[in-house]
């Protein structure tokens, strides 16, 4: 059982153009003659296993979390489809090397993606109160200009979702949070309100359909962008994953601490414990994940699949 954690891959066909914190993009091998892809401008995105946390990439990643990644997030662009159009194109795996189909090493973890002019912003839904959110209202009683009210804890459900943008940084740096107006002086009122009435939308369905399954959607991270020949605004990246998403037993949910989840939190609780000997101060790079952390969080992120879904990765 071998993660798949290096910064990049050899993929017959395809070009490595940009690795993120887990995902790396590639673009296709045009023909000499012609120069365009049979699906049109796009790019394959694939999933690694890589995991980080606290601003920085850890080692060994955990195995299949990018296969649950991938396949979640296409499970949830179904679920999603008559609210948003997603970027999509094809999953087909190549039949022989260089036929501009999802190479067969990353089958399972690689999508071949529309390539968008995305937007700017890193568009937050909180339908209850904990992490930065929590952070930012005690200090003000309010997240992202939204002001909320009097006496709410780690884990209290917010009296309706919010909206709370949030800036996109670079590898290795902070997103940070930002009003609706400060989203609207960077992209422009039209686009900021549409982003914020999908964004809400979108929650208001996957937080029913977690429900229905035993699990508490607590806030989610979604990117968009602009198809360039059609102009409509288009879900990208990933969805409502444990990566970009807080999920939580509900029979668990007891507001007033953190709550258990189904994502890498055992990776961040062991690396700021003492058993990791790691000071999150210093510049020293963190120490290796432990194989008993590594299994219980790949763990987790199988239970969130499966419970979602309904279905185990085959």
């Amino acid at each position: 059982m071998d993660a798949l954690d290096t910064a990049a891959l050899d993929l017959p066909g395809w070009t490595h153009v940009y690795s993120g914190k887990v995902r790396d993009l590639y673009a296709p091998d045009l023909p000499a003659v012609g120069g365009v892809h049979p699906l049109g401008d796009v790019v394959l995105v694939v999933a690694s296993d890589r995991v980080s946390a606290y601003d920085h990439v850890l080692s060994p990643g955990i195995p299949d979390k990018g296969v649950v990644l991938t396949q979640l997030s296409l499970w949830w662009f179904e679920q999603l489809a008559d609210l948003v159009p997603n970027h999509v194109v094809s999953t087909e795996v190549s039949s022989e090397p260089g036929d501009g189909l999802v190479p067969d090493v990353v089958a399972g973890r690689a999508m071949i993606c529309r390539r968008l002019d995305m937007f700017p912003v890193e568009c937050v839904v909180r339908g209850y109160l904990t992490g930065s959110g929590l952070v930012e209202y005690r200090a003000g009683g309010e997240v992202c200009g939204v002001p909320l009210p009097a006496g709410l804890v780690d884990g209290s459900r917010l009296p309706e979702p919010i909206f709370t943008p949030a800036t996109k940084a670079a590898v290795g740096e902070h997103d940070e949070n930002v009003s609706f107006d400060v989203v609207a002086e960077q992209i422009g009122l039209d686009d900021a309100t549409r982003l914020r009435d999908l964004t809400l939308a979108v929650y208001a369905r996957a937080e029913q359909v977690a429900r229905e399954r035993g699990v508490i959607l607590a806030d989610t991270k979604l990117e968009f962008g602009v198809d360039p020949t059609t102009g409509r605004t288009v879900l990208g990246d990933e969805v409502l994953t444990p990566d970009s998403s807080r999920f939580w037993p509900a029979d668990q949910w007891e507001p007033g601490h953190a709550q258990p989840s189904y994502d890498k939190q055992f990776v961040r609780d062991w690396l700021v414990s003492p058993a990791s000997g790691w000071d999150r101060a210093s510049d020293t790079p963190p120490p290796s994940i432990p194989a008993e952390v590594v299994t219980r969080t790949r763990a987790r992120y199988l239970e969130a699949y499966e419970r979602l879904t309904g279905s185990t990765l085959g």
